[in-house]
Protein backbone atom coordinates (compact mmCIF):
# COMPACT_ATOMS: atom_id res chain seq x y z
CA UNK A 1 0.00 0.00 0.00
CA UNK A 2 0.92 3.66 -0.27
CA UNK A 3 1.95 5.78 2.71
CA UNK A 4 4.02 8.70 4.03
CA UNK A 5 7.06 7.25 5.79
CA UNK A 6 9.37 9.02 8.25
CA UNK A 7 12.88 7.74 8.88
CA UNK A 8 15.99 9.59 10.08
CA UNK A 9 14.03 12.87 10.00
CA UNK A 10 13.34 12.39 6.30
CA UNK A 11 9.96 11.89 4.64
CA UNK A 12 9.30 9.68 1.66
CA UNK A 13 6.23 8.53 -0.22
CA UNK A 14 6.37 4.75 -0.28
CA UNK A 15 4.25 2.44 -2.43
CA UNK A 16 5.65 -0.86 -1.16
CA UNK A 17 4.29 -0.92 2.40
CA UNK A 18 2.49 -4.18 3.23
CA UNK A 19 -1.20 -3.80 4.07
CA UNK A 20 -1.43 -4.46 7.82
CA UNK A 21 -3.05 -7.59 9.22
CA UNK A 22 -5.08 -6.74 12.33
CA UNK A 23 -4.16 -8.85 15.35
CA UNK A 24 -6.89 -10.20 17.65
CA UNK A 25 -8.94 -7.41 19.17
CA UNK A 26 -8.03 -4.93 16.47
CA UNK A 27 -9.79 -3.71 13.33
CA UNK A 28 -8.47 -2.89 9.87
CA UNK A 29 -9.53 0.61 8.87
CA UNK A 30 -9.45 2.00 5.33
CA UNK A 31 -8.42 5.62 5.74
CA UNK A 32 -10.53 8.29 4.04
CA UNK A 33 -9.09 11.56 5.33
CA UNK A 34 -6.25 12.52 7.63
CA UNK A 35 -4.99 15.82 9.01
CA UNK A 36 -1.41 17.01 9.39
CA UNK A 37 -0.84 18.05 12.99
CA UNK A 38 1.87 20.11 14.68
CA UNK A 39 3.02 16.91 16.38
CA UNK A 40 3.69 15.41 12.93
CA UNK A 41 5.82 18.43 12.10
CA UNK A 42 7.64 18.18 15.43
CA UNK A 43 8.38 14.49 14.77
CA UNK A 44 9.86 15.51 11.45
CA UNK A 45 12.11 17.98 13.32
CA UNK A 46 13.24 15.31 15.77
CA UNK A 47 10.93 15.81 18.74
CA UNK A 48 10.82 12.01 19.24
CA UNK A 49 12.85 9.26 17.52
CA UNK A 50 10.01 7.75 15.46
CA UNK A 51 10.31 5.73 12.25
CA UNK A 52 7.30 4.57 10.26
CA UNK A 53 4.03 5.90 8.86
CA UNK A 54 3.07 9.27 10.35
CA UNK A 55 -0.41 10.58 11.13
CA UNK A 56 -2.94 10.27 13.94
CA UNK A 57 -5.89 12.51 13.00
CA UNK A 58 -8.12 10.46 10.69
CA UNK A 59 -11.51 9.27 9.55
CA UNK A 60 -11.84 5.83 7.99
CA UNK A 61 -14.16 2.96 7.21
CA UNK A 62 -13.85 -0.36 9.04
CA UNK A 63 -12.81 -2.96 6.46
CA UNK A 64 -12.25 -5.85 8.90
CA UNK A 65 -13.70 -5.91 12.38
CA UNK A 66 -16.83 -6.55 14.42
CA UNK A 67 -20.12 -6.63 12.56
CA UNK A 68 -21.50 -3.59 14.36
CA UNK A 69 -18.66 -1.44 12.96
CA UNK A 70 -18.10 -3.08 9.58
CA UNK A 71 -18.34 -0.56 6.71
CA UNK A 72 -19.03 2.28 9.14
CA UNK A 73 -17.12 5.55 9.29
CA UNK A 74 -15.03 5.80 12.43
CA UNK A 75 -12.47 7.94 14.19
CA UNK A 76 -9.97 6.44 16.59
CA UNK A 77 -8.29 7.19 19.90
CA UNK A 78 -4.57 7.09 19.30
CA UNK A 79 -3.31 5.26 22.41
CA UNK A 80 -3.41 1.46 22.16
CA UNK A 81 -3.09 0.19 25.72
CA UNK A 82 -2.37 -3.08 27.51
CA UNK A 83 -5.26 -2.99 29.97
CA UNK A 84 -3.35 -4.53 32.88
CA UNK A 85 -0.55 -2.16 33.96
CA UNK A 86 -0.95 0.11 37.01
CA UNK A 87 -2.11 3.05 34.89
CA UNK A 88 -4.70 1.04 32.99
CA UNK A 89 -6.03 -0.47 36.23
CA UNK A 90 -6.32 2.98 37.81
CA UNK A 91 -8.30 4.48 34.89
CA UNK A 92 -5.34 6.42 33.46
CA UNK A 93 -4.86 4.28 30.38
CA UNK A 94 -3.54 7.12 28.21
CA UNK A 95 -0.38 6.75 30.32
CA UNK A 96 -0.23 2.96 29.88
CA UNK A 97 3.32 1.76 30.47
CA UNK A 98 3.09 -0.52 27.43
CA UNK A 99 1.12 1.69 25.08
CA UNK A 100 1.73 2.25 21.42
CA UNK A 101 0.57 5.52 19.88
CA UNK A 102 -0.79 5.84 16.37
CA UNK A 103 1.83 7.44 14.14
CA UNK A 104 3.92 8.52 17.15
CA UNK A 105 5.18 5.58 19.23
CA UNK A 106 5.74 2.07 17.83
CA UNK A 107 2.54 1.98 15.73
CA UNK A 108 2.14 2.91 12.07
CA UNK A 109 -0.15 5.88 11.56
CA UNK A 110 -2.90 7.26 9.39
CA UNK A 111 -1.03 8.72 6.39
CA UNK A 112 -1.56 5.49 4.47
CA UNK A 113 -4.36 3.59 2.81
CA UNK A 114 -4.96 1.36 5.83
CA UNK A 115 -4.26 1.31 9.57
CA UNK A 116 -4.98 -0.94 12.53
CA UNK A 117 -6.33 0.03 15.94
CA UNK A 118 -7.96 -1.82 18.82
CA UNK A 119 -11.72 -2.09 18.36
CA UNK A 120 -12.22 -0.36 21.73
CA UNK A 121 -10.47 2.73 20.34
CA UNK A 122 -12.95 3.27 17.51
CA UNK A 123 -15.93 5.61 17.61
CA UNK A 124 -18.62 5.79 14.89
CA UNK A 125 -18.98 9.18 13.20
CA UNK A 126 -22.51 10.63 13.43
CA UNK A 127 -24.32 10.67 10.11
CA UNK A 128 -24.69 14.45 10.10
CA UNK A 129 -20.93 15.05 10.48
CA UNK A 130 -19.03 15.09 7.19
CA UNK A 131 -15.86 13.07 6.74
CA UNK A 132 -13.82 16.25 6.35
CA UNK A 133 -15.18 17.82 9.53
CA UNK A 134 -14.75 14.59 11.49
CA UNK A 135 -10.98 14.66 10.91
CA UNK A 136 -10.90 17.30 13.66
CA UNK A 137 -12.21 14.90 16.32
CA UNK A 138 -8.80 14.05 17.79
CA UNK A 139 -7.57 17.65 18.23
CA UNK A 140 -10.98 18.74 19.56
CA UNK A 141 -10.79 15.93 22.10
CA UNK A 142 -7.31 17.16 23.05
CA UNK A 143 -8.71 20.66 23.51
CA UNK A 144 -11.52 19.31 25.71
CA UNK A 145 -9.02 17.52 27.95
CA UNK A 146 -8.26 20.89 29.54
CA UNK A 147 -11.77 20.92 31.01
CA UNK A 148 -11.22 17.39 32.33
CA UNK A 149 -8.18 18.65 34.24
CA UNK A 150 -9.22 22.17 35.28
CA UNK A 151 -12.67 23.26 36.44
CA UNK A 152 -13.65 26.24 34.28
CA UNK A 153 -16.61 28.51 34.93
CA UNK A 154 -17.96 31.92 33.99
CA UNK A 155 -16.04 33.35 36.96
CA UNK A 156 -12.61 32.54 35.53
CA UNK A 157 -10.31 34.79 33.54
CA UNK A 158 -8.65 32.60 30.91
CA UNK A 159 -5.89 33.40 28.43
CA UNK A 160 -5.15 31.24 25.38
CA UNK A 161 -1.76 31.93 23.80
CA UNK A 162 -1.57 30.91 20.15
CA UNK A 163 -3.84 31.32 17.13
CA UNK A 164 -2.75 28.16 15.31
CA UNK A 165 -4.70 24.96 14.74
CA UNK A 166 -4.82 23.81 18.33
CA UNK A 167 -5.17 27.29 19.79
CA UNK A 168 -8.24 27.88 17.64
CA UNK A 169 -9.91 24.70 18.88
CA UNK A 170 -8.91 25.28 22.49
CA UNK A 171 -10.39 28.77 22.28
CA UNK A 172 -13.68 27.58 20.78
CA UNK A 173 -14.15 24.85 23.37
CA UNK A 174 -13.21 27.06 26.33
CA UNK A 175 -15.55 29.81 25.09
CA UNK A 176 -18.47 27.43 25.64
CA UNK A 177 -17.88 27.68 29.42
CA UNK A 178 -18.84 31.36 29.43
CA UNK A 179 -15.57 32.42 31.07
CA UNK A 180 -13.83 35.77 30.51
CA UNK A 181 -11.61 34.68 27.63
CA UNK A 182 -8.83 36.37 25.69
CA UNK A 183 -6.95 34.72 22.82
CA UNK A 184 -3.69 36.28 21.66
CA UNK A 185 -1.67 35.51 18.56
CA UNK A 186 0.40 37.00 15.75
CA UNK A 187 -1.90 36.60 12.75
CA UNK A 188 -4.87 38.97 12.34
CA UNK A 189 -6.49 36.73 9.73
CA UNK A 190 -6.46 33.76 12.13
CA UNK A 191 -7.70 35.79 15.08
CA UNK A 192 -10.52 37.01 12.84
CA UNK A 193 -11.91 33.45 12.78
CA UNK A 194 -12.39 33.65 16.53
CA UNK A 195 -13.55 37.25 16.61
CA UNK A 196 -16.32 36.28 14.18
CA UNK A 197 -17.58 33.89 16.87
CA UNK A 198 -17.64 36.64 19.50
CA UNK A 199 -14.36 35.62 21.15
CA UNK A 200 -12.14 38.45 22.36
CA UNK A 201 -8.74 38.48 20.63
CA UNK A 202 -5.58 40.53 20.77
CA UNK A 203 -1.80 40.66 20.55
CA UNK A 204 0.86 39.97 23.18
CA UNK A 205 0.89 43.65 24.18
CA UNK A 206 -2.76 43.33 25.19
CA UNK A 207 -2.00 40.77 27.91
CA UNK A 208 -2.14 42.15 31.46
CA UNK A 209 0.53 40.75 33.75
CA UNK A 210 -0.69 38.74 36.77
CA UNK A 211 -4.32 39.14 35.68
CA UNK A 212 -5.52 35.68 34.57
CA UNK A 213 -6.56 32.69 36.65
CA UNK A 214 -5.67 30.20 33.93
CA UNK A 215 -3.48 30.45 30.87
CA UNK A 216 -3.20 27.86 28.10
CA UNK A 217 -0.01 27.75 26.04
CA UNK A 218 -0.59 26.50 22.50
CA UNK A 219 2.38 27.87 20.55
CA UNK A 220 5.19 25.44 21.33
CA UNK A 221 7.74 28.24 21.47
CA UNK A 222 9.52 29.96 24.39
CA UNK A 223 7.95 33.34 23.70
CA UNK A 224 4.46 31.86 23.98
CA UNK A 225 5.39 30.23 27.27
CA UNK A 226 6.74 33.52 28.61
CA UNK A 227 3.50 35.32 27.74
CA UNK A 228 1.36 32.63 29.33
CA UNK A 229 3.48 32.65 32.49
CA UNK A 230 3.60 36.40 33.06
CA UNK A 231 -0.17 36.62 32.60
CA UNK A 232 -0.92 34.48 35.64
CA UNK A 233 -1.91 35.74 39.05
CA UNK A 234 -0.36 34.05 42.10
CA UNK A 235 -1.75 30.53 42.50
CA UNK A 236 -2.81 30.56 38.88
CA UNK A 237 -2.75 27.53 36.57
CA UNK A 238 -0.60 27.18 33.47
CA UNK A 239 -1.75 24.50 31.01
CA UNK A 240 0.74 23.31 28.39
CA UNK A 241 -0.87 21.94 25.23
CA UNK A 242 2.26 22.10 23.06
CA UNK A 243 5.17 19.79 22.49
CA UNK A 244 8.62 21.38 22.21
CA UNK A 245 11.32 20.07 19.87
CA UNK A 246 14.04 21.77 21.93
CA UNK A 247 14.64 22.57 25.60
CA UNK A 248 12.65 25.28 27.35
CA UNK A 249 14.32 27.63 29.84
CA UNK A 250 12.12 28.84 32.66
CA UNK A 251 12.38 30.61 35.99
CA UNK A 252 11.45 27.80 38.36
CA UNK A 253 11.86 30.04 41.41
CA UNK A 254 9.05 32.30 40.22
CA UNK A 255 6.78 29.26 39.91
CA UNK A 256 7.53 28.43 43.54
CA UNK A 257 7.11 31.96 44.85
CA UNK A 258 3.81 32.49 43.01
CA UNK A 259 2.68 28.90 43.75
CA UNK A 260 1.83 28.28 40.12
CA UNK A 261 0.21 25.00 39.12
CA UNK A 262 1.75 23.62 35.92
CA UNK A 263 -0.31 21.05 33.99
CA UNK A 264 0.65 19.08 30.93
CA UNK A 265 -2.33 18.22 28.74
CA UNK A 266 -2.69 16.01 25.68
CA UNK A 267 -5.31 13.37 24.68
CA UNK A 268 -8.97 13.85 25.54
CA UNK A 269 -12.56 12.52 25.29
CA UNK A 270 -13.70 11.46 21.81
CA UNK A 271 -17.44 11.08 22.57
CA UNK A 272 -17.64 14.69 23.80
CA UNK A 273 -15.74 15.92 20.74
CA UNK A 274 -18.07 14.08 18.35
CA UNK A 275 -21.08 15.45 20.22
CA UNK A 276 -19.85 19.03 19.78
CA UNK A 277 -19.36 18.44 16.05
CA UNK A 278 -22.77 16.78 15.66
CA UNK A 279 -24.49 19.66 17.47
CA UNK A 280 -22.56 22.21 15.38
CA UNK A 281 -21.30 24.06 18.45
CA UNK A 282 -17.87 24.42 16.83
CA UNK A 283 -16.89 25.71 13.39
CA UNK A 284 -13.76 24.08 12.00
CA UNK A 285 -14.28 24.82 8.30
CA UNK A 286 -12.26 28.10 8.36
CA UNK A 287 -9.29 26.14 9.70
CA UNK A 288 -8.93 24.05 6.54
CA UNK A 289 -6.34 25.77 4.37
CA UNK A 290 -5.54 23.06 1.83
CA UNK A 291 -6.37 19.56 0.65
CA UNK A 292 -3.88 17.20 -1.01
CA UNK A 293 -4.14 13.66 -2.31
CA UNK A 294 -1.94 11.13 -0.56
CA UNK A 295 0.22 10.90 -3.70
CA UNK A 296 1.10 14.56 -3.14
CA UNK A 297 1.77 14.04 0.56
CA UNK A 298 5.31 15.42 0.50
CA UNK A 299 4.04 18.66 -1.02
CA UNK A 300 1.32 18.70 1.64
CA UNK A 301 3.95 18.54 4.38
CA UNK A 302 5.95 21.31 2.77
CA UNK A 303 2.86 23.51 2.60
CA UNK A 304 1.85 22.64 6.18
CA UNK A 305 5.16 24.09 7.37
CA UNK A 306 4.49 27.41 5.66
CA UNK A 307 4.06 30.27 8.11
CA UNK A 308 0.42 31.13 8.69
CA UNK A 309 -1.04 27.86 7.38
CA UNK A 310 -3.60 26.09 9.54
CA UNK A 311 -4.97 22.60 8.80
CA UNK A 312 -3.82 20.64 5.75
CA UNK A 313 -5.86 17.54 4.95
CA UNK A 314 -4.79 14.44 3.05
CA UNK A 315 -7.46 12.86 0.87
CA UNK A 316 -6.68 9.16 0.94
CA UNK A 317 -9.83 7.18 0.06
CA UNK A 318 -13.43 7.58 -1.04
Amino acid sequence: MKGIWLENNQLQLRTDIPTPEPPPGEALVRVLRAGICNTDLELLRGYYPYSGILGHEFVGVVAQGPENLLNRRVVGEINAVCGHCRFCRSGNSTHCENRTVLGIVNRHGAFAEYLCLPVENLHPVPDNVSTEIATFTEPIAAALEIQQQVALSANHRVLVVGDGKLGQLVAQTIALTGCELLVVGRHPEKLANLAARGIKTGLAKDVKDRFFDISVECTGNPEGFAIARRALRPRGTLVLKSTYAGNLNLDVSSLVVDEITLIGSRCGPFPAALQLLASEQLDVTPLIHARYHLSDGLAAFEYAQTRGVLKVLLEIGD
